[in-house]
């Protein structure tokens, strides 16, 4: 494994994290403890220390998974990101919830879902710049980083436009920002990526696998259950993305490479790029994830 700096943090991330939308049921499996351990167990063994996840992935049911796993193991082997700003009610069913009161008492449940004592990256979970440039919110997130339940800021914005989040990053005490980046999406190199680099920001890329279609395990025309969030995706823009990843399978993945792990290592090595957080739905899928470090030349 290999690990960069987070941002202006002093937190050492494995450049392969892990992300667990998929343990909250919204990807077509309802996961027991026992498989969400092989999952954390293999992603330890091969060195992976980061683990994203969320208020929401469930009614903090992916934290309650890893808080059940890391209350058995070594707390700090791993540094834990989550995010807040919504009331999960059922599936792909939320209510946002950005004023204090109601982030305290989601960052209280995280605490208690992980069972944990500090959370080390809490995250402004893709909310809209009314509720960002609310100066309150995040003075009261400063006083629980000084009363010791967090450790950093980060956002996680919804859209990779918005420019007023990352631009005003630092002035709220953000150290990191998540975006979505992958091959079949590289907008964040317009304007995201320059302005992490001049701030000294974390930049954490989610759906670097373009919510698996870049696994090249699915073709034109393939469908989802109805309990995957991919079964809401527009039909029509599934099947050209799918077309496109056919296109980079045979003019750009190199013959008896694996195309996930290629995919990867592709976002890794854009320079603005500290991690990349893919999700997973077994072990093996850790383990191709985790090839992707052997086609970096670091």
């Amino acid at each position: 494994m290999k690990y960069r700096r987070l941002g202006s943090t002093e937190l050492n991330v494995s450049v392969i994290g892990l992300g667990t939308w998929q343990f909250g049921g919204e990807w077509g499996i309802d996961y027991t403890q026992p498989e969400v351990d092989q999952i954390l167990d293999q992603a330890h063994d091969l060195g992976i220390n980061l683990i994203d996840t969320a208020e929401c992935y469930g009614d903090h049911l992916s934290e309650q998974f890893i808080g059940n796993y890391i209350s058995r193991r070594n707390r700090e082997d791993w540094i834990i990101a989550t995010k807040f700003g919504h009331e999960f009610h059922s599936i792909f069913s939320r209510t946002d919830r950005y004023d204090e009161q109601s982030v305290l008492k989601q960052l209280d449940a995280s605490l208690k879902a992980l069972q944990v004592n500090y959370i080390d990256l809490y995250q402004f979970h893709s909310g809209p710049d009314a509720a960002f440039d609310n100066d309150q919110l995040w003075t009261t997130l400063d006083k629980q980083i000084q009363a010791g339940k967090i450790r950093h800021l980060g956002l996680s914005i919804g859209k990779n436009n918005n420019m007023h989040q990352v631009e005003n990053a630092t002035k709220v005490g953000a150290q990191t920002i998540q975006a979505v980046y992958n091959r079949l999406d590289r907008a964040p190199e317009l304007e995201v990526f320059p302005s992490c680099k001049s701030q000294d920001l974390g930049m954490l890329a989610r759906v670097p696998l373009a919510s698996g279609y870049l696994s090249g395990k699915y073709k034109p025309g393939a469908s989802f259950s109805t309990n995957d969030v991919r079964h809401r995706h527009d039909p029509e823009q599934t099947a050209l993305r799918l077309f496109e990843v056919e296109k980079i399978a045979q003019e750009e993945v190199p013959a008896g490479i694996d195309m996930a792990s290629w995919a990867l290592a592709w976002c890794l090595k854009n320079e603005a790029v500290t991690a990349v957080i893919p999700g997973c739905k077994n072990k093996e899928q850790v383990i191709s994830n985790a090839q992707a470090v052997t086609l970096l030349n670091e």
